[in-house]
């Protein structure tokens, strides 16, 4: 098969030994085990450590991201807390293999102790033995439309997580501090729900073919044709998957020969897009540039392994806003490296588009660059938007090639009509093509928002990450035993949020995770802000009753 033009755009010249390369700095922060830390340096615990960039002339505005070390009582006492719980693990396994306790897990059957095993009991130790504890705060049933405030099924469990039983009860108005519903388009009245209650009637709910054969509908065309202005770009594509716009489209971009730098916090699509492309992967520290330009030279220098040949292509994979630390790509410094060394940048904006920027166009809006910068631009409609699916925009040549070579555009069903309805009106919106200032409003009603919350727990002493323009902000729990209890109490409360814990992250850095939303008021934060103070937490302070 000969080689598109977008394949040949991104292949590009053959990458050659420089010998100009300055070394990485010494004094920058590098991050271990998700945390910023100054190398040579002691820091006490409790220290805040902010994170003020190299290159100051790249960016129009400080650019100031604070993370803070675990304290160490507190990193003993939930290791501790840990190993606590893996001894009464085994001693409830121990249990269950004698019949003494029943035993709810899925087992190989007696007949079958000869086979393969099916089930690898071990890989599920922590599942059955930490996670089960503390399962009723995940997967909650809700019976309303997920915005500001929701209604969830009431549900109870007579054997400690393992089943649930509804009670038939409804908890009303529980203020929704876990949906990503940044500019509060999730809603079921307005201009967004009665156009796509229109598309309904006009297309029906869904397509039943993909875009390539009799599922290409003028509402996708028009989507596409908008979403490219939005973006800045030439052209872009749509897709019915966020996740899949991902794990489908790195494998048609990058292959056998070819090298893919990853930030270590990527999302799980893109780890998996990059796993099923071949490529060789790379793993830069979360948000380091030294680290990135290091392994950048080295690439460059010794080529592929054994041969040693030039790679086919370097694609540098990273995120606009990273969903578990709140934290914003340094983009500037990104793109100057990817510039200098000639390597072609995927940036993922799904939490960042609509949610940054003063015109909410996503994180290249917010530092102010260049679109064409970037080579592709990927996002989705599952947050800002109140939707579902997800785009990529870029050149023509990129787009066209993709159409031909994506198992999504390929082998997935079209985007149904009313969604993609959704996406216009609120995009048009955003872009004020309503006549009206509400997209603005909202995309400022955020960023007071966000900046309103975040200064409020700081100031109350609790360990939040991330930077102060992310709406994701996560406050630190690190106890196991926090996990359950605060997801417990804050819903008692009518408070509902998001609980984050290990494998998901750092074993010593479990944390709450609030999503800050347009459609949330100063009296909804207050509310929210205003329980966790009796909870028993860490603060900059240390524990704090």
């Amino acid at each position: 098969m000969t080689e598109s033009s977008a394949n040949k755009l991104l292949n590009g010249d053959a990458c050659h030994r420089t010998s100009n390369g300055r070394k990485p700095s010494k004094k920058g922060l590098v991050k271990n085990h998700c945390l910023f830390q100054q190398p040579h340096k002691y820091r006490r615990p409790g220290e805040k450590n902010q994170y003020v960039t190299h290159n100051p002339k790249l960016y129009k505005k400080p650019f100031v991201e604070s993370f803070e070390e675990t304290p160490l009582l507190v990193a003993v006492l939930t290791y501790m807390g840990y190993g606590i719980l893996t001894i009464f693990g085994y001693l409830r396994d121990f249990l269950r293999h004698w019949n003494i306790e029943k035993c709810h897990v899925a087992r190989e059957r007696e007949e079958q102790k000869d086979f393969v095993p099916l089930y690898q009991d071990f890989e599920n130790f922590y599942t059955r033995n930490l996670y089960m504890r503390i399962r009723d705060n995940w997967n909650r049933p809700i019976c309303s439309v997920p915005g500001a405030k929701m209604d969830l099924v009431e549900r109870v469990s007579p054997d400690y997580n393992w089943t649930f039983e509804h009670t038939g009860k409804v908890v009303k108005d529980v203020i929704n501090m876990g949906s990503y519903n940044y500019l509060g388009f999730a809603e079921n009245s307005g201009a967004c729900a009665d156009a796509a209650i229109e598309a309904t009637q006009k297309y029906g709910a869904g397509v039943g073919s993909t875009r390539c054969e009799i599922g290409n509908l003028d509402i996708h065309e028009e989507l596409e044709q908008l979403v490219a202005r939005f973006l800045g770009v030439e052209s872009s594509m749509a897709f019915g998957m966020g996740f899949a716009t991902n794990s489908m489209n790195i494998p048609a971009l990058t292959g056998k020969g070819c090298l893919i730098l990853s930030d270590e916090l990527n999302h799980a699509s893109l780890v998996l897009g990059a796993r099923l492309s071949g490529s060789t992967i790379r793993v830069f520290k979360h948000n380091n540039m030294q680290s990135l330009e290091k392994l950048l030279r080295d690439a460059i220098i010794h080529g592929q392994p054994r041969t040693h040949r030039p790679w086919k292509k370097i694609l540098i994979v990273v995120e606009g806003i990273y969903s578990m630390e709140g934290s914003i790509v340094r983009l500037p410094e990104v793109i100057a490296l990817k510039k200098r060394y000639k390597a072609y940048l995927y940036l993922d904006e799904a939490h960042s588009i609509g949610a940054l920027g003063p015109n909410g166009r996503g994180v290249v809006d917010y530092f102010g660059l260049d679109p064409k910068d970037v080579d592709i631009m990927m996002g989705t409609f599952t947050k800002s938007f109140g939707a579902a699916g997800g785009y990529i925009g870029g050149k023509k040549e990129l787009i066209d090639y993709l159409r031909h070579h994506s198992h999504s555009a390929l082998y997935a069903t079209s985007m149904s009509s009313p969604v993609a309805q959704q996406i216009i009106t609120s995009m048009k919106i955003i872009m004020g093509e309503d006549g009206t200032t509400l997209g603005a409003d909202r995309v400022r009603q955020l960023s007071e928002n966000t900046t309103y919350f975040r200064r409020k727990l700081h100031d109350m002493g609790f360990i939040i990450y991330g930077n102060d323009d992310s709406p994701v902000v996560p406050m630190m729990l690190y106890m196991p035993a926090k996990i359950g209890a605060f997801g417990r109490e804050m819903l008692k409360r009518n408070i509902g949020t998001v609980v984050v814990g290990f494998p998901a992250t750092p074993i010593i850095e479990s944390r709450a995770r609030f999503c800050i939303s347009a459609a949330h008021t100063r009296e909804m934060l207050d509310t929210v802000s205003l329980p966790i103070s009796p909870v028993r937490l860490v603060t900059n302070e240390g524990l704090h009753q």
